[in-house]
């Protein structure tokens, strides 16, 4: 029998280790937003996307057949039907909006997340919201409403970079509902075979979109610079990154580890400064506030609230 300390314990370090998981996420997608800026620019945008996902799901399957056991066919399509919507629409959106904005600008409204997940997983009823999660939500996307309308003040062609920014909002709306979706799932299927399947789900699609700019890819003249920008933002950002993301899921909830999405901004921003010459803006800054504060009131855990999903 084993002592109610030792489960405590047990469980603290749980959510230590996944919460160390989930800030090295963070990481790897700020930085992800300059690389896949850099690859955009090389290469069309749903070619860069098509080549870097499938790459991203052959490592994926392929650590999922030694790590973990299979699930059922049946939850292998309902996975794959997931991923059309959480991979395939939420990319097609995102990779298209970035390749219209700034990477710092992407990054702040990305960050907005939380607040979309709490809205729709309270909708759904898989998660409640406090009252002061309102005032966060609500300070949230004023912070995203000061970086679109700046946008159009920025050096490059405004029109253009406000509808990047909009086709990345409804990026994060896509992610929203997915994460939402796939709560049941992490619960009982291990990360690396959700991350897998539902990434092959939303690939094959982008792949066949993709087909004609692929057969316009001059491939012999892509640089060895390009494919490591590739096999970063296929790998690192796809393939690591979403297995801390679904743990946390499991682990702490879906508005909670989206919470860990506030640190991209930041990181973002700096590297985007000296890898692609974006120097941050005065609305980009004072949108990066707002975001922060309420994203810091959006889903906050108290010291008596138990880790989601344990």
């Amino acid at each position: 029998m084993t002592a109610p300390g030792g489960n405590s314990h047990a469980h603290r370090r749980t959510v230590l280790t996944t919460e160390l998981g989930l800030v090295l996420m963070a990481l790897i997608w700020g930085f992800n937003f300059a690389v896949l800026k850099y690859g955009t620019t090389v290469l069309e945008p749903i070619a860069y996307n098509a080549i870097r996902m499938s790459v991203g799901t052959i490592a994926l399957l392929a650590l999922g057949y030694f790590m973990a056991p299979m699930p059922s066919w049946r939850d292998i399509g309902r996975l794959m039907l997931l991923g059309v919507l959480g991979h395939g629409v939420y990319q097609g959106l995102f990779i298209n909006g970035l390749a219209l904005t700034r990477a710092g600008t992407a990054a702040l409204v990305v960050a907005s997340s939380p607040a979309v997940i709490a809205i729709v997983g309270r909708a759904y009823g898989v998660e409640g919201i406090e009252r002061r999660a309102v005032l966060g939500i609500g300070l949230s996307f004023v912070g995203i409403a000061i970086v679109v309308l700046g946008s159009s003040q920025g050096e490059t062609a405004g029109g253009a970079q406000v509808l990047g920014d909009l086709l990345i909002l409804a990026s994060v709306v896509a992610w929203a509902f997915y994460t939402t979706f796939m709560r049941d799932y992490t619960r009982r299927i291990e990360g690396v075979q959700i991350a897998g399947w539902t990434l092959l789900g939303g690939t094959l699609p982008i792949v066949i979109v993709a087909g004609p700019a692929l057969g316009r890819t001059d491939w012999p003249a892509i640089t060895s610079l390009t494919w490591g920008a590739v096999v970063y933002s296929g790998v690192g950002a796809i393939g690591l990154a979403y297995l801390f993301w679904y743990r946390g899921v499991r682990v702490l909830g879906s508005t909670r580890t989206a919470m860990f999405a506030q640190l991209q901004p930041m990181i973002a921003l700096l590297a985007a400064w000296p890898l692609l010459g974006e120097r941050p803006t005065v609305w980009q800054i004072a949108g990066s506030v707002a975001v922060m504060a309420g994203l810091l009131l959006t889903r906050m855990p108290t010291a008596a609230e138990p880790a989601h999903g344990e």
